[in-house]
């Protein structure tokens, strides 16, 4: 994977690489990610916590459990999620605030990926 000792990593990590910075990249996902490191949730509480349509959760906890970054469980009638991972996604997400703190606000100037660009 990509890290201080591999510098020169393969094609391929860095493929895998690309593809978990993807589950995060929708605002939405990252949203519900931030959210489940409080704990576990179903789509109800999603939708209702977040303000977000229950189709929209829906379609994001697809992708995050596709990825694997969560995991669901049957309570009842209900799906329950939760990070997989709980305390490598937090780890992930202190560092990216560390290098936004960083970066200032070049990050959400960004003329490709900013926050000014229309989608």
């Amino acid at each position: 994977m990509i890290s201080d000792q591999s510098a020169d990593a393969g094609p391929a990590a860095l493929a895998v690489a690309a593809c978990l910075f993807n589950g995060f990249s929708d605002r939405s996902r990252l949203t519900i990610v931030q959210h489940l490191a409080l704990g576990e949730h179903r789509v109800v509480d999603l939708t209702r916590h977040l303000g977000l349509a229950q189709s929209t959760v829906s379609k994001h906890l697809a992708c995050l459990l596709d990825c694997g970054i969560v995991t669901v469980r049957a309570q009842g009638r209900a799906s329950v999620y939760a990070l997989a991972h709980p305390e490598a996604t937090l780890d992930l997400l202190a560092a990216a605030e560390r290098l936004l703190g960083l970066t200032g606000d070049a990050v959400a100037l960004c003329p490709r990926y900013g926050t000014a660009v229309t989608r």
